[in-house]
């Protein structure tokens, strides 16, 4: 996720705001640049790579003013570059803009713009904004402001100065989080409090919707129609390593929360009415119409992620999927033709097993997708066609969100795929379409429940041997939860497809065993619950996790959770959350260290 930085005051900005994206490093970064005003109006400096790239510029031509923003950018639309680097200016270069989030609408607008003569020099969605402030400013950058935003659609967290009335930095919050820091005789705006915390304890929290206006003397609150907002300040108690955090005891558990946000920043620009479009993947009808097989090839989660799209895939488009361990699949010498697409699932887009079959499936001619988390990986660049997952950066090593976004990318894939193919009816594509855009609300309403997960793990920790079972999708997603639990609270534990219970996993329950049932596929449920009967038989102790309105579970498993009800397909992302958080509470109950497992790397780049 990118940073911003904003300053208005009485000293020198261009200090003020390096150090306070340096304080944004954390959340990952591919580029970096600052806009001050000074005396020779805006003066913008911006660079690819570290920001110690940025501040060689800066200490060999330094800029001088008390007036400024800056940004640390995590690509999502362009490769990383100077010229996709914020902050974005204007063609006449009097409005400078820095940005968080996505504009979903940022093609038709690009078209409207350029129709009147601006012209574009970077691939971003970023850029739209400042031309399109340009286009409506009148002398009143507020109000242009104002103009600009009823005109966008997604999510975003904007600053935003005008060369012309450098007294004010105009802020916006919809969607991508925002912060407004109160000083004496200055004012700073932040993405995150880290970066402000050195210079102030006092905050306002912006919520979706909100404008601040910012002069040295004062902060102005208002809404996007310009109506007046009061509010106290919020006091920061915290040091600065729990401030990285969001005030989250861990990185894991911040990135469990992100999830909702991460799920509309990775579906909304995919989404058009009732209809998924993905322009800049480059899968055109006649492509997936020539498609016979598909292999998707993944290590760990990403795999997982990869048996979950496996089911999605062949449910919407009758086209065969096979999934494979990339550590195994370029040496067990895989059946490639031309007509197979080959994905590839790395969130990092180094995994150097992955990219190992990426490029023995292009040697032997198949056509490679690969989703993605990072812009500019060698898998993304490698590969033939990208679905970029919009997580941000993952901090802990146990992923959360970022296997959540890449099931996300498959559902999006494979209805894509049904829709072209005509596999599927199109009030089909819409239900399902608009059962996922109710995702990220009710993934809020499971992380309201994360006290039961507490409460269970309490009864967890002192396992040693723990088992998840499950059926059809619901397998899918307890190979995931199991594998999680395993890398942060080294529990022992496996997954099993629930039916393959009398085939000999039941010789391993014994009296006080736990067991975590996931039974949310509605054309399974009775099978899997006369298999919590059979466990709870030989004395599991059962954590059951159906669909709201499943009493009988409650009545044979010694826990329950009920998760918000969603088409069958759709429900390993939600299920995943409750799995997520029990993972880190029993890690957290056993005393280990969360975010950094024993033995565990974030990124795996050799064999």
């Amino acid at each position: 996720m990118c940073g911003i930085v904003g300053y208005i005051g009485h000293r020198d900005s261009q200090n003020i705001l390096v150090e306070g994206l340096k304080k944004l490093e954390y959340r990952g970064y591919d580029s970096a640049g600052i806009a001050v005003y000074s005396d020779e109006g805006l003066v913008v400096r911006k660079a690819k790579g570290r920001l110690a790239v940025l501040e060689g510029q800066l200490c060999e031509e330094p800029i001088a003013g008390s007036a400024g923003i800056g940004h640390t950018r995590w690509a999502t639309h362009g490769k990383p570059s100077d010229v996709n680097s914020h902050p974005h200016t204007d063609e006449k270069q009097k409005i400078s803009v820095v940005h968080n989030g996505i504009i979903e609408n940022y093609l038709p607008l690009k078209e409207e713009l350029t129709a009147k003569g601006y012209t574009f020099v970077s691939e971003t969605d970023t850029e739209v904004i400042a031309h399109l402030l340009a286009d409506l400013y009148e002398g009143d950058i507020v109000a242009a402001v104002r103009a600009a935003v009823k005109r966008m659609r997604g999510a975003f967290g904007l600053g935003v100065l005008a060369e012309s009335e450098p007294d004010k930095l105009v802020a916006v919050r919809m969607h991508s989080p925002l912060i407004i820091g109160l000083g004496e005789n200055e004012n700073f705006i932040a993405s995150d409090i880290p970066a402000i915390l050195e210079h102030t304890r006092d905050v306002y929290i912006l919520n979706d919707g909100e404008m601040a206006i910012l002069t040295k003397d004062g902060v102005t609150l208002t809404d996007l129609e310009g109506g007046s907002i009061s509010r106290d300040a919020y006091r920061v108690e915290w040091d600065l390593e729990t401030a990285e955090k969001g005030g989250y005891e861990h990185f894991m558990l911040k990135e469990i929360f992100e999830q909702p946000r991460a799920y509309r920043d990775t579906m909304s620009p995919r989404i058009d009415g009732n209809r998924v479009v993905l322009p800049d993947v480059g899968l055109t009808a006649d492509i997936i119409r020539g498609i016979r097989r598909i292999h998707i090839v993944a290590c760990g989660t990403a795999s997982h992620a990869g048996l979950v799209g496996k089911s999605v895939i062949e449910q919407l488009t009758r086209i065969p999927v096979e999934t494979d361990v990339a550590s195994e699949y370029r040496y067990r010498d895989p059946i490639i033709t031309s007509d197979t697409l080959v994905i590839v699932v790395s969130q990092s887009g180094e995994t150097a097993d992955t990219l190992a079959a990426l490029r023995e499936a292009k040697r032997q001619g198949a056509r490679v997708l690969a989703v993605t988390n990072v812009v500019g990986s060698s898998v993304a660049r490698e590969a033939d066609h990208v679905i970029l997952t919009m997580a941000g950066p993952e901090i802990a090593v146990a992923s959360t969100k970022a296997y959540t976004t890449m099931l996300i990318a498959f559902y999006l894939l494979g209805l894509y795929m049904a829709q072209t193919l005509e596999t599927v009816t199109p009030a089909y594509v819409a239900d399902t379409l608009a059962a996922m855009q109710k995702l990220p609300e009710q993934v809020e309403a499971l992380l309201g429940k994360a006290d039961l997960m507490k409460k269970v793990a309490e009864q967890f920790k002192t396992t040693e041997n723990l088992f998840f079972i499950g059926r059809g999708l619901d397998y899918a997603a307890v190979v995931e939860g199991s594998l999680k639990l395993k890398e942060i609270s080294y529990i022992h534990s496996e997954a099993y497809a629930a039916g393959e219970l009398k085939h000999g996993t039941l010789a391993l329950i014994t009296e006080g065993t736990p067991v975590i049932a996931l039974a949310t596929q509605e054309a399974l449920f009775e099978k899997t619950l006369s298999n919590i009967v059979e466990v709870k038989a030989r004395g599991a102790v059962v954590l059951g996790i159906a669909n709201e309105g499943h009493t009988e579970l409650s009545k044979t498993a010694n826990e329950t959770l009920y998760i918000p009800r969603t088409l069958p397909l759709l429900t390993p992302a939600l299920a995943a959350v409750p799995l997520q958080l029990l993972a880190y509470y029993t890690s957290l109950a056993r005393g280990n260290d969360v975010d950094k497992p024993r033995n565990l790397a974030k990124s795996v780049t050799v064999e």
